[in-house]
């Protein structure tokens, strides 16, 4: 990963249940730099979890991915970090432990979040990762865990003084969760104190939000997370907006359903077995979208790929029934 950060680059966050190997095919088709994997717990892939295991299984063509990995005993960590990389050999770009993640299940067991009321067990963590790898080791967290105790700039320090070569920030504080805004401060004062690369994180749903996040913060990289559920054309739209260039168009009405169409046909040839995901999926790349309510509780039921391909024909036709088929809706949510 020599040079990666080299020149500023876009990222796809590591997202639970959002991050597989079709959203990351799409993602990078876009213009992702690079994707994650779903993040990935390393007390299951220790008890050699089938289902854990198979959130590291790359999609036909993918050459390189990101890890992230999530847990808080070190040796634990170490082991797992260890058999990832030797499971994906040169498809690993890096790996990454989870320290951001505020979800009451992860915090509650010491995990995500809960690392950076601990800084001396995240930095133990890092160290017994770094030591056990030969892949960078990057780290990911927030502003502070409790909110208006902004304590990132100091945790930086020690994550850096650990062995992370990376950081990533997400501008909230871990009792926001994901209300109220980024704030990009503090992603500015963690670059400021750090001499490794730092990627922003938070709030970017377009091209101008990352031209701007970079600008302000001087930050080495993107992660888009929220803002490309439904959505990949983000990072194209990202792309131009970081390269000066005027930003593409937003998808009309039509293109949203094509590429829902899209995204269910690959999700029903590669990952069958998580079909129903493609619900949520669905919901996110009709938001804003006339008759999208009336969609969205057919979605609900849908099971097999013909199911959802009959509930978008069905929003086509209504859709074009209105006139609205080559509209941009803003979206929503």
């Amino acid at each position: 990963m020599s040079g990666f950060f080299d020149r500023p680059r876009l990222l796809l966050a590591p997202m639970a249940g959002v991050s597989d190997e079709v959203f990351r095919l799409l993602a990078c088709e876009h213009g992702a730099d690079l994707a994650y994997t779903e993040m990935v717990s390393a007390k299951g892939l220790s008890y050699a979890n089938e289902r854990t295991r198979r959130l590291l299984n790359l999609g036909e063509g993918e050459s390189r991915v990101a890890v992230q990995l999530f847990g808080h005993e070190p040796a634990t960590m170490a082991a797992q970090a260890a058999w990832v990389e030797e499971t994906l050999g040169e498809s690993l770009a890096y790996l990454d432990i989870n320290m951001g993640c505020p979800a009451r299940k992860i915090v509650t067991k010491g995990d995500g979040c809960a690392l950076m009321t601990d800084p001396s067990l995240a930095a133990r963590v890092v160290s017994a990762v770094a030591g056990a790898a030969s892949r960078p080791v990057a780290v990911k967290f927030r502003r502070g865990y409790a909110v208006g105790d902004e304590t990132c700039v100091d945790f930086a320090r020690r994550m850096e003084d650990a062995g992370a070569f990376a950081l990533t920030v997400h501008g909230r504080f871990a009792g926001q969760m994901y209300r109220g805004r980024s704030e990009r401060g503090a992603i500015a004062r963690v670059k400021r104190a750090v001499s490794v690369p730092v990627v922003g994180n938070g709030d970017v749903t377009c091209g101008a939000d990352a031209a701007s996040l970079m600008a302000e913060t001087g930050c080495d990289a993107v992660m888009i997370a929220r803002g490309a559920q439904g959505n990949p054309w983000v990072f194209a739209q990202a792309r131009a907006a970081l390269e000066g260039r005027p930003e593409p168009l937003a998808p009309t009405v039509a293109e949203r359903i094509a590429m829902a169409e899209r995204h269910a046909r690959l999700m029903a040839e590669r990952c069958p077995e998580a079909l129903v995901r493609m619900r949520r999926h669905a919901m996110w790349y009709v938001a804003g979208v006339p008759g999208a309510t009336a969609a969205r509780g057919r979605f609900n039921y849908c099971l097999r790929l013909t199911d959802f391909l009959d509930a978008f024909e069905a929003l086509r036709e209504a859709a074009d029934a209105h006139g609205c088929l080559d509209d941009r809706p803003a979206r929503r949510g």
